[in-house]
């Protein structure tokens, strides 16, 4: 990596009623292009929780690092890129909160989506999303198999940590990537634009639902790969 210019170090964070696997057709393709990756398994118990996580895969990282976040994921990274060897966030699907805010204040900017009606809460506040949810509001664009598999792997989120406020959001001090869904349905298009130019980040948009690590990990790579090497 040091015949370029650019941040070796990618820390990948996933996002609600996901893993870290969630991330697993992109991982190979930024190895291939010699990057150290880590794909952090948020415990999706608390945001401080899953901050926590990421801070760790952080620390583990040798020089700065980008923050890549998908859905729920953008508030974690907004909080966490407030680490010193952060070096540049990247927004996939996500949800980008501003100085004090939580998921719900996030979310109250715009009406709810499709999606969010298929959120399912048990007797310990935690959802999880239903099998329809799944089906036509979140992976909508992969195969029947897979939104099988995506359905059957889902982790369940605390539901307390949607009114957890982040401290600072860190996109003011770095600079900002945002991939935009123009099929999502659970996080909502027309939302991720407008956080896009809030933060005045570098956008692509992609033909996907709200899962494109899945349905197009190559234009996710690549888009991470260009944002690493502008840093």
């Amino acid at each position: 990596m040091s015949d370029r210019n650019g941040v070796k170090n990618i820390v990948l964070v996933h996002g609600l009623f996901a893993d870290g696997s969630s991330w697993a057709k992109v991982i190979p393709l930024l190895h291939a292009k010699g990057y150290n990756v880590i794909s952090v398994q948020n415990p999706l118990t608390s945001l401080e929780d899953d901050v926590a996580a990421v801070k760790r895969a952080i620390a583990l990282m040798d020089g700065p690092v980008l923050l890549a976040g998908h859905s729920y994921g953008g508030m974690v990274i907004t909080e966490a890129g407030n680490d010193p060897k952060v070096a540049g966030l990247l927004y996939v699907c996500a949800l980008i909160p501003g100085d004090g805010e939580s998921v719900n204040d996030v979310f109250q900017v715009l009406p709810p989506t499709p999606g969010s009606a298929e959120f399912r809460v048990d007797e310990s506040g935690y959802l999880r999303l239903s099998e329809k949810g799944i089906n036509d509001y979140f992976v909508q664009d992969l195969p029947a198999e897979e939104r099988k598999t995506v359905y059957a792997t889902q982790t369940p989120w605390n539901s307390q940590a949607a009114t957890t406020k982040i401290s600072k959001a860190a996109w003011k001090t770095r600079p900002s990537w945002c991939i935009i869904g123009t099929d999502d349905l659970t996080v909502g298009t027309e939302l991720e634009r407008l956080e896009a130019k809030k933060i005045n980040a570098t956008v692509l948009e992609l033909d996907s639902a709200h899962v494109p690590m899945l349905s197009q990990p190559g234009k996710v790579a690549d888009f991470i790969i260009e944002a690493a090497g502008k840093l």
